[in-house]
């Protein structure tokens, strides 16, 4: 039974950080053998409980949450800072060529072990991903995550129309390899699948509405999509489907939104998209870097909690500029800010690593599994170097208050930070 003793971060249900400057973690297996938090607080009050157990002592580290990323692509890992006027030209021009090599088996494989290496190294470890719309690529990837036991939700992208040779499926086809894919990966281990249609414009109807019947017929699989994220793509969307009331509502009329569907960026809403949001359970993938790197928009955060539907952090890479949960919380920062196209707000701290962490696993479903060290949760952990520049050591030796002290890690922190990542007992990271 592994203790730790060591500075301990974790959250309560509103959100709110927990901190013990003196914490101990004590980890265990459950009754299927999964590693999960037995006790986590301050030392002073466990540490009877846990007399004549081995400690190991971390002085001057942090042991917080593993960070989990609610929209990600395993694909564009290496189309990550690429040049593009916006969006739709992004995409034609560098997505689209480089998702067509995945229908190479070996190729997926390289990427994903590359792309599981990337995700532990800045201390992620939940990661909802879309793979290619080439079956084998989601293999690829479930393969890798299943390795490592690393719980990943993913899933083939659906894209029949609009896309060009190597990418573009074949309708009935995308459905038969959809529903077998969730019958060979869907709740093994760690893992799950999502449904996942690439965005409104590239699927046709019958492409949608396969995808709402396989979603009514497997209630607990996840739904991805991205909408709402560039005012061309809404422009091209409404002329496609010009029967739904908006973008958004595309997705409802093929039975697509319910909880567990995600759908990234969220951006250009009004009211009653957001209430469609709440009413059906639907959140949002809030994805500042690449929204600000594409020139999209900015999240209205103000808007979202004024009408009430869940949301949390990702980093959309390659769109997105990095896999570091401590950019995608400095951006989303700056995103929530911003008061010209948009009521801004001042997100504190604590709301910022909440949106990566316990507050992103409640937007897909798993609030109380992971993203948190509270004691039944699985233990995946980080452990945190607050000294890990000169910079930042500085810094965060002048901290008076938590906040403070996440701040400067939010600000100054990349992946030098994250010491090692824990899951299950393995532990990835330069001391590891």
């Amino acid at each position: 039974m592994p203790v730790y003793r060591s500075a301990l971060l974790r959250f309560a249900d509103d959100g709110s950080a927990l901190y013990d400057e003196d914490g101990l973690l004590a980890i265990g297996p459950d009754g299927a053998g999964r590693q999960r938090v037995l006790a986590a607080g301050a030392w002073q009050t466990l540490a009877p409980q846990y007399a004549g157990q081995p400690v190991t002592h971390l002085p001057g580290r942090i042991l917080a949450p593993g960070f989990v990323d609610m929209h990600i692509h395993f694909p564009q890992t290496d189309v990550i800072g690429s040049p593009a006027p916006g969006l739709l030209p992004w995409l034609e021009n560098y997505t689209f060529p480089h998702e067509s090599r995945f229908v190479d088996p070996a190729y997926g494989a390289q990427v994903a072990g590359f792309f599981v290496d990337e995700l532990l190294r800045n201390g992620v470890t939940t990661a909802l991903t879309f793979a290619t719309s080439h079956p084998a690529s989601v293999d690829a990837l479930f393969t890798e995550a299943q390795r490592r036991h690393l719980r990943m939700i993913t899933g083939k992208v659906l894209q029949d129309r609009h896309s060009p040779d190597g990418v573009r499926d074949e309708t009935e086809q995308s459905l038969a390899h959809t529903e077998a894919l969730i019958q060979r990966w869907h709740g093994v281990d760690r893992l799950g699948y999502a449904i996942t249609p690439r965005f409104a414009p590239t699927s046709t109807p019958e492409q949608l509405r396969g995808a709402g019947e396989l979603a009514a017929r497997y209630p607990d699989v996840w739904i991805q999509s991205h909408v709402a994220e560039n005012l061309d793509e809404i422009r091209w969307a409404r002329e496609l489907f010009p029967a739904s009331r908006s973008y958004l509502a595309v997705y409802d009329d093929f039975g697509l939104m319910r909880e567990r569907a995600v759908y990234a960026h969220c951006i250009h809403f009004d009211d009653d998209d957001r209430a469609l949001m709440k009413d059906t359970g639907t959140v949002a993938a809030v994805s500042p870097t690449s929204n600000l790197f594409l020139g999209s928009g900015f999240f209205d955060y103000a808007g979202a909690d004024r009408v009430g539907f869940g949301y949390g952090l990702a980093s959309d890479v390659g769109g997105g500029t990095s896999f570091s949960p401590f950019k995608t919380m400095l951006a989303a920062y700056y995103v929530g800010r911003e008061g010209q196209s948009k009521q801004g707000v001042s997100l504190s701290p604590q709301q910022l690593w909440w949106q990566h962490t316990a507050g992103a696993a409640r937007a897909l479903g798993l609030g109380g599994v992971v993203g948190n060290l509270q004691p039944g949760c699985e233990a995946d952990f980080v452990v945190l170097n607050p000294r890990a520049t000169p910079l930042l050591a500085r810094k965060t030796s002048q901290a008076s208050n938590l906040d403070e002290l996440l701040f400067a890690l939010i600000v100054l922190g990349d992946d030098r930070v994250v010491e090692e990542t824990v899951i299950s007992q393995a532990k990835y990271g330069s001391s590891a």
